[in-house]
Order: C-alpha cells, then structure tokens, then sequence
C-alpha cells in the first residue's frame, strides 16, 4: 500500500470519527423559535383566557395576542451540531448557550417550575398595573420576607411585618416601599408603619448608603388585595413576559369601545404595578410568530428596540412602549391615524 494510500486511508478514518462523534455527542446549546400565540381578548377550549366577576365588562374585539417561544434542547435533552447548524442557519430561530434558560444546572423541572410561578406571579401584577391605571382602588401588600444582617432594619422589622406606609405616604401601587425609601437622601431618617401580628405600630429607622441610595436593608414580597377576581386560561405557558399583553386585555374587557380598532395586535413585555414596562428574551422569535399568526401591529418593549434591528418581519409594524398608559395611547393614536413611536 502507498504512502498517499495511507495518508488518505488514515484522514478518511478521522473524518468519519470526527462525525460520529459530531453526531453522537449533544451540544451545550438550546434552540429558540417563535411558539403559539394567544388573543388575550379571545377563548381557549376552556373558556375566555381572561374573565372578569364582579364588575361591569365590555365587549372587545379583534386581536390582544400575547406571544411565546419555544425551545429545544436542556439537561437531559441535548442535540448534536448539525442540529445547531441548521438552526442557526434558520432566520427566525436563535442558538444559545444552554446557561442562558438553565443557569447553575437547573434541570428542565426546575425551570418550568419557575416559568409556571413567574406565569402566575405576572397575571396579579397584570390585573393591578390595569387597575392602577384605570384608578380602580385596591391594596398593597408588602410584606416583610428577609432582613439583611447589619443594616438598619436587622432586629428591627421582623419576617411577616406589613409595610403599609412610609412617612405617612401609602405603599401602593405607584408607591412601592423600596420607592419610597429611596426618595429620601442616604442617612435620613424614615418611619415605617407596619402591622405586626394584628397590631399597627410606627417605626423609625435611619437609612444607609448602599451604591448611592438610601436602603434599610429589607426585602418584601408584593400582593394585592383586589375588589374582583380576574381568571386566567393560558394552559401550561410560562414565564412573565405576557404581562403587558394580559394588562392590555383587562383593560379593553373594563372599558367600553376596543384598544385595537378591529386591528390584530401581537406584543410582549414584563410589567409592574405602576405599569412599567420591562424587556424581555427571545424578541426575533417573538415578532416571527406573532406575523405568522397574522399580527401587523407588535407591541415592543423600549429596551428592547435595538433587539429588532433587521429582525422585523415584513407586514409587522413594530411599536415601541415602556409604559401600559402608553400602549394605551399608541393604540388609541393608531385608530386615530396618528403617528406612534417605532423602533
């Protein structure tokens, strides 16, 4: 056998070895692509996803449509390298590293476990940021859950203490108790109303400088108390990025005309109580279904902007807002044929 024979003999064998086990061993990374899409003003086989008792209701039409994406891959469920070159190769899926959906090897459990509380956890802050910004009454609950050891409120304020005021101001939906705190200059003095074990009782605390800001050191759990019950039917989707959209459609269902004119209106967004709208992942793959489910009209949030440069689907008109009041007015401009801020 010739020495060219061999060498080709022996490159062959690397090749075929080096796929095999291109083929055989899973990749550190997970695929994302756009998933379903749900009208937030619309019905699942179960029933309206969002229904309103004890208060008066409008009819709503057309489409409030949170949005969603999948994902392939995970602990346990690894794929090989020409899957995630194919992917990658795909214009409306991503290729991440696995960290980024399962950090510190969480298990795929876990992290659904966790998208299905950050689910639940959004469709509360969604019903009070709607109420907030109607001027529909409720209250806010913050409640005590950890005290940091060597600062203010340690010994002080105990697990379970109710904050419902700072300074006399209300903690409520426009006024968090970390927000009020952190009016104040590092050093102030500040006095906290709390209920502890059925009681109220007034505490006075001297803040700290923590990276600039006034802090006492302490970490509250937010609930609300609300005058009529919202229902939610989202079947197993996770995660809190459909916040804004579900606010959306509480809005629309509590106030008489329709936010989208007739339109068919897809977006996304975290939200807070005060109606703030925060970013959130997978806003290519997003957009891409919210097109293909027909949606010309793709609510965005602010921060997100430069996440859909050259992403944005041809026939999806990308609005972006960082406030709920704000994607009510955009809408309300749409139908008016007025201009709304894009990205």
């Amino acid at each position: 056998m010739s020495r060219r024979t061999v060498t080709l003999l022996v490159a062959g064998i690397g090749v075929v070895v080096a796929a095999l086990i291109a083929a055989l061993v899973p990749v550190p990374y997970v695929i994302l692509s756009p998933g379903p899409t749900l009208n937030t003003l619309g019905k699942t086989s179960s029933g309206p996803l969002i229904t309103v008792a004890g208060h008066r209701t409008y009819p709503a039409a057309g489409h409030l449509n949170l949005v969603t994406v999948s994902f392939v891959g995970g602990p346990g469920n690894g794929f090989n390298v020409f899957t995630a070159v194919r992917a990658w190769l795909s214009p409306h899926t991503a290729v991440v590293p696995e960290t980024e959906l399962f950090p510190s090897g969480q298990s795929e459990q876990q992290v659904v476990q966790q998208d299905t509380a950050q689910m639940a956890s959004s469709q509360q802050t969604a019903q009070a940021a709607a109420l907030c910004t109607l001027g529909i009454h409720f209250t806010t609950v913050d409640t005590v859950t950890q005290t940091e050891k060597g600062l203010p409120a340690a010994g002080v304020l105990h697990v379970g203490d109710t904050i419902t005021a700072v300074d006399g101001t209300p903690v409520n939906c426009t006024h968090a108790t970390g927000t009020l705190i952190r009016a104040h200059p590092p050093g102030s003095v500040v006095t906290l109303t709390i209920i502890r074990k059925g009681k109220t009782a007034h505490v006075r605390l001297k803040t700290t400088n923590v990276q600039g800001q006034a802090v006492v050191g302490v970490l509250v759990q937010e609930s609300y108390r609300f005058p009529f019950p919202v229902k939610f039917r989202v079947g197993d989707i996770g995660g809190p990025s459909a916040g804004m959209m579900f606010a959306l459609g509480i809005v629309d269902k509590l106030t008489p005309g329709n936010l989208t004119g007739g339109r068919f209106v897809a977006g996304t967004g975290e939200i807070s109580a005060d109606g703030a709208v925060s970013a959130i992942g997978g806003i290519q793959q997003k957009m891409a279904g919210a097109r293909a489910a027909g949606a010309t009209v793709f609510l965005t949030p602010a921060a997100n902007c430069r996440d859909t440069a050259g992403a944005v689907p041809a026939g999806l008109r990308v609005v972006k807002v960082s406030t709920l009041r704000q994607a009510i007015s955009d809408l309300d401009a749409l139908k008016a044929g007025r201009s709304v801020p894009g990205c």
